[in-house]
């Protein structure tokens, strides 16, 4: 008879959090489901519905956890660019995974395709909230530039396999594009910032 560790509150569903993260990368959104979660991490069933209320509170609070930690990276990375430690590339790669190897592309097309699409609004205030800081700094306006990378990742995540397949194109084409996009934005506004 196995005796189970009773793990504190927030212990316990950061646990349900990323063992739900794993499910959504290793076997698709439907596999996330209260009963998978609480399997992987030897909980019962009325214990994730004691955290989370429902399957519907489940899938919001991973798009909250996934929000958090994919724009707290990004927003390092960005960092570490700036102060010329990273490059474009790092950022783009970062965005572009968060959606493709992290889940978060096949999380929001779940979200939208189950019509829990408020289960998005944690990942749309963070990215907001996360450009408001960087634009804080002076280095210009990135709503623009965020959503294009947003958008570009977001749909390579879901078809750019296939689709750069179709057309005879590398399967890094889509990131490629980002990454150039960027760095000529970069330079206008390096360009502009120039006296005379």
């Amino acid at each position: 008879m196995s005796i189970r560790r009773r793990l504190p509150p927030e212990e316990s569903r950061l646990a349900a959090l990323e063992a739900a993260r794993l499910l959504l990368i290793e076997a698709g959104p439907q596999a996330v489901t209260l009963k998978a979660v609480a399997a992987r991490i030897g909980r019962t069933h009325a214990n994730l519905l004691h955290h989370f209320g429902s399957a519907a509170g489940l899938q919001k609070a991973l798009a909250q956890y996934l929000g958090e930690t994919v724009c707290a990276t990004i927003g390092e990375a960005v960092r570490a660019t700036r102060a010329g430690l990273g490059s474009v590339r790092e950022v783009v790669d970062l965005i572009f995974d968060a959606f493709d190897r992290e889940g978060a592309a096949a999380l929001v097309s779940w979200m939208l395709l189950s019509g829990n699409e408020d289960a998005l609004d944690p990942i749309v205030e963070m990215i907001h909230d996360l450009v408001q800081e960087l634009n804080a700094t002076g280095v210009g306006d990135l709503r623009e530039d965020t959503l294009t990378l947003v958008l570009l990742a977001l749909g390579d995540a879901l078809i750019g396999e296939r689709l750069a397949g179709s057309l005879g194109l590398t399967r890094s084409s889509a990131r490629n594009r980002a990454e150039q996009l960027l760095i000529e934005t970069l330079a206008r506004r390096l360009a502009a910032s120039l006296p005379g």
